[in-house]
């Protein structure tokens, strides 16, 4: 994998020292930010392959707030750092779009994994399609422009979200486990991360059922996984 260009956004001067350290060793180039501000100015002027975010920054911006609002306009893989009994927060970072979490304390060989995990799905060349399209009621996927319509109206979704319902599609009326669309879309080492995909399943129904409380077209296999419902004929 080629270098890459990693922002680590964190206001303790020592944890943002030894996460820097820890990752100029494994060959990435890190900038740095101390406040939520300078890490969304740091986006817009240095263009980084990605983020490793703080929650918790008191004063100014939340790590929440850089969240929401580099989503908006950035599509940069995110991995959010999260003190143990802010689940709350990081539930809402991730509905926000954030694309990981680690919880605090945490090893460095875990982060960089995450690191590199998050890189290779951001940068993979895009899968070979058995077709170029499905559709399910007034839902469409084009896989060749990466393109999600409902009613024909364009839907945006984060890599993960795309990722996750592509998946989703290729296997329709089958039932995927937990287990497969982890390490489908994230990787083998997160077989286990749950409450990740549950989370990002719920955030892509707001964006593609008619009632994400009563999703048809992503169903629930209650302690097994997803199936992805055809709503044609």
């Amino acid at each position: 994998m080629e270098e890459a260009k990693l922002l680590v956004v964190d206001d303790e001067p020592e944890v943002l020292r030894t996460l820097s350290a820890g990752l100029r060793l494994q060959g990435f180039d890190v900038i740095t930010a101390a406040a939520g501000a300078a890490a969304v100015q740091a986006v817009e002027s240095e263009n980084p392959d990605l983020v490793v975010l703080d929650l918790m920054m008191p004063g100014g911006l939340s790590g929440l707030d850089v969240c929401r609002m580099l989503r908006q306009w950035s599509d940069v893989p995110i991995i959010i750092l999260s003190a143990l009994g802010h689940e709350r927060q990081k539930v809402a970072a991730l509905d926000m779009g954030a694309d990981d979490y680690l919880t605090k304390p945490f090893g460095m060989d875990e982060l960089i994994a995450r690191v590199r995990a998050s890189l290779r799905r951001y940068r993979g060349a895009p899968r070979e399609q058995a077709t170029q399209s499905f559709s399910t009621g007034d839902l469409t996927i084009d896989y060749s422009r990466r393109v999600v319509t409902k009613a024909s109206q364009e839907i945006k979704l984060t890599p993960i979200e795309y990722d996750l319902l592509r998946h989703l599609t290729q296997h329709a009326e089958r039932v995927v486990t937990h287990r497969q669309l982890l390490s489908s879309v994230w990787g083998a080492e997160y077989g286990e991360e749950t409450q990740l995909l549950r989370v990002h399943i719920g955030h892509l129904r707001r964006k593609i059922e008619d009632n994400a409380a009563r999703p048809t077209v992503i169903t629930t296999e209650p302690g097994i996984g997803y199936r992805l419902r055809s709503l044609d004929g």
